[in-house]
């Protein structure tokens, strides 16, 4: 998925957060609906000017932020 094409970052939209292109739909929204149990069609529904590639280039934009994530262990006494 090519999800730089549907997602833009802009520090005059929505301060900065990843939205859907000439939106002010955020990543974060969508990805919060579908974890609370909404389906794409429920999302879709509740805005009609979304289609289905831009919620998938949000899991796909989420995903791709995840897996950059670094993950720093500590010892378990620090802890």
């Amino acid at each position: 998925m090519q999800w730089r094409n549907q997602i833009e970052r802009n520090p005059r939209i929505m301060c900065g957060k990843p939205v859907i292109k000439g939106t002010r739909i955020t990543v974060e929204l969508i990805v919060e609906m579908l974890g609370a149990g909404s389906t794409e069609q429920d999302i879709l529904a509740s805005y009609p000017h979304l289609k289905p590639e831009h919620v998938r280039a949000a899991l796909a934009f989420a995903a791709a932020s995840l897996a950059s994530d670094e993950v720093i262990l500590l010892d378990e006494q620090v802890a």
